[in-house]
């Protein structure tokens, strides 16, 4: 089977192209070809499908072979390899997820291949039914304090067709993610796990953000959680609408006006290519 390895700002994922290639189980292909010993590596595992409802669709699978309902440092990598192997044309594409179609500006290089991509990201989801998250469904969780282990955090949960719990800390750089990001992620506040986001305030257009992923453990970056972050710094009035994120692979510059859809730009890269042994 013929794969690619590409990542967004380091959040690698291998990406097969269901337009010639078959998979048959992704979930078990997930958990073998993205260990980084004995498979590929990765952060998971993201297919190119034909779609009836936009110019292709993605579907995304963690590491641990769990479905995920959107990815948007991979959806930047599926567009740059639907436009630079010939399966779209144009500079604006739609691209069907788990979160619903989205819109994606293409930006190329002088090679005319893509290296940025400007993702409508769509409106954050701010009840606790979108994430979902017990309690009463049409609240919004802003600023909202939780005790987890033996500490009590300020958190504040956005879905962005994925769910996300943003924690704002004054060192992200020394904070004990590894610690604090699993007993989060498996809370029985969130029945379906969630992603976790720390993230140090810079001023109010730059911060640093780390993220421990659902299913994946600490990444490099996160596009959905990127957006979060966004909606929580203005909700909670530490950032401005223009917002500049240092991931600890890369930046991405993102855009909220506090009403309507999220925005996203940031790099997508193909690393190489290859053939894998199926098991």
């Amino acid at each position: 089977m013929k794969f690619t390895k590409m990542h967004g700002a380091g959040n690698d994922y291998v990406y097969i192209d269901c337009f010639s290639e078959t998979v048959s189980d992704p979930a078990a292909l997930a958990r073998e070809i993205s260990n980084r010993n004995f498979g590929v590596g990765g952060d998971g595992l993201i297919l190119i499908l034909p779609s009836d409802r936009a110019d292709l669709r993605m579907r995304m699978f963690n590491a641990d072979g769990s479905e995920a309902e959107m990815c948007g440092n991979g959806v930047r990598c599926v567009a740059k390899y639907a436009h630079d192997h010939g399966l779209v044309n144009g500079q604006i594409i739609q691209i069907e997820t788990g979160a619903g179609i989205l819109s994606l500006e293409l930006f190329t290089n002088s090679t005319g291949k893509v290296d940025r991509v400007r993702v409508n990201m769509g409106p954050p989801g701010l009840h606790r039914a979108d994430l979902p998250m017990t309690g009463t469904p049409d609240e919004q969780v802003i600023d909202q304090e939780l005790t987890i282990l033996d500490r009590t955090f300020r958190i504040t949960c956005v879905s962005m067709g994925n769910p996300h719990c943003v924690i704002f800390v004054d060192d992200v750089a020394s904070f004990p993610l590894e610690h604090y990001g699993p007993a989060i992620e498996s809370h029985e506040l969130f029945p379906r796990r969630i992603n976790v986001e720390f993230v140090e305030v810079v001023s109010p257009d730059e911060v640093y953000q780390r993220t421990w992923e659902r299913g994946a453990g600490e990444t490099l970056a996160c596009g959905t959680g990127a957006s979060a972050v966004t909606v929580a710094g203005l909700l909670t009035g530490r950032t401005g609408s223009k917002l500049l994120n240092h991931l600890t692979g890369g930046d991405l510059e993102m855009e909220w006006d506090g009403q309507g859809d999220v925005f996203m730009t940031g790099p997508a890269v193909e690393v190489f290519t290859g053939d894998y042994q199926l098991r």
